[in-house]
């Protein structure tokens, strides 16, 4: 049974605006992860975008489920705040292995280090830097 006809229709507006904004902005991401060249600019395209889609369609979900049923929406927060805490330790974590790993192969197309600082004294050594 569907209870969709009971949304208010200003809530059914708000609540399809910001469906449509987060699949967009996904939608947007993962374009970006087809499009751009190299490893590193693609890290960034789909880790943004799914960060900010999930926040747009969970907070869709939260407005359209407390209207309705006049409920919690405890579901929503913690699928938010997974999302929001994981996804940047992934892009971190992804990107620092493809950095360590490019330059320990001393590939040309590896984003430089900062000025005066070294990531691994041994990695280094390894590669005749």
């Amino acid at each position: 049974m569907s209870y969709v006809t009971d949304l208010p229709v200003w809530a059914a507006m708000i609540v399809c605006l910001l469906l449509l904004a987060g699949s967009g902005l996904t939608l947007i991401g993962a374009l970006g992860l087809l499009k751009l060249d190299t490893f590193y600019s693609r890290l960034h395209a789909p880790t943004l975008a799914a960060s900010g889609g999930v926040l747009l369609i969970s907070l869709a979900s939260m407005i359209c489920f407390a209207v309705l049923q006049s409920r919690w929406i405890f579901h929503e927060v913690l699928i938010v705040s997974f999302v929001v805490l994981t996804t940047p330790v992934t892009l971190m974590m992804l990107g620092q292995s493809a950095l360590y790993r490019d330059r320990f192969e001393s590939k040309n197309d590896v984003p430089s280090k900062p000025l005066g600082e070294a990531l691994d004294p041994e990695l280094d050594k390894g590669a005749g830097v």
